[in-house]
């Protein structure tokens, strides 16, 4: 769900800057091209819609059984191509799953991007930030980058590092929006922003991992609408130190 998205560009840690490094390659898989592959066969590296299609499945089955629940077969099968077509647009399943990432973070990014032009307030900002984690539940379906985290020594170098940057640019993003919270006082917080960042990120990711088994979205809003209550300033107090 681009490059960083209006406030977000601060703090990514050394792994979240070789995951942007990536994200170029990965978006242009992500939209299709031959070029996943590296393009030396010469071929024009025109748009697929067969590569959309295969990106599209291969999300969905990430977000409902994780990066190594699923293997070429399932997506051959369920799309009726062959596994050579798949390879012909992603030689390797790494390299799928690095377009996947690619191709989420983007869109996620692009979401954010449109909540800061909107320029609403800091505390509306965090509300649109977890209806973004909300919606994705609504679907019957995980944040694609939490399952692949609960996975993360099982994958390649590569997707690990675009996993890395992809909390990292919302960790900086949030960072941004509280400490502009802070600033006017509708946001009230101890300790550094960026902790407070972390802790927002970990509570509706793992949120959304407890409301899986008990298939109730109500339990997510419940806890992140707690989560975010915490953090709005009283109204006629100062932030918190």
């Amino acid at each position: 769900m681009a490059a960083r998205a209006g406030q977000g560009g601060a703090g990514g840690r050394g792994a979240s800057g070789r995951g942007a490094g990536r994200r170029g390659a990965g978006v242009r898989a992500a939209m299709g091209e031959r070029g996943a592959r590296g393009g030396s066969n010469g071929r024009s590296a025109a748009p697929s819609s067969t590569a959309s299609r295969v990106l599209d499945t291969a999300e969905r089955l990430v977000q409902v059984r994780g990066f190594n629940g699923f293997s070429y077969a399932d997506i051959a099968a369920e799309l009726r191509i062959t596994k050579a077509s798949l390879h012909y647009h992603f030689a390797t399943k790494a390299d799928l799953g690095e377009a996947l990432i690619n191709r989420y973070s983007a869109r996620f990014f692009a979401a954010l991007a449109k909540v800061d032009a909107d320029g609403a307030a800091a505390p509306a900002k965090l509300a649109a930030y977890a209806k973004l984690y909300a919606d994705v539940l609504s679907e019957q379906k995980m944040c694609l980058c939490g399952m692949l985290a609960a996975e993360y020594p099982t994958l390649p170098p590569p997707m690990q590092a675009a996993v890395v940057g992809f909390f990292d640019h919302n960790e900086g993003w949030l960072e941004a929006v509280l400490e502009r919270g802070k600033d006017e006082g509708s946001l009230a917080f101890a300790g550094p922003a960026r902790d407070t960042a972390r802790m927002i990120v970990s509570g509706l990711e793992g949120a959304m991992l407890v409301t899986r088994p008990y298939g109730d979205a109500a339990r997510f809003q419940v806890a992140a609408a707690s989560l975010l209550a915490s953090l709005t300033a009283p109204a006629d107090g100062p932030s918190r130190a």
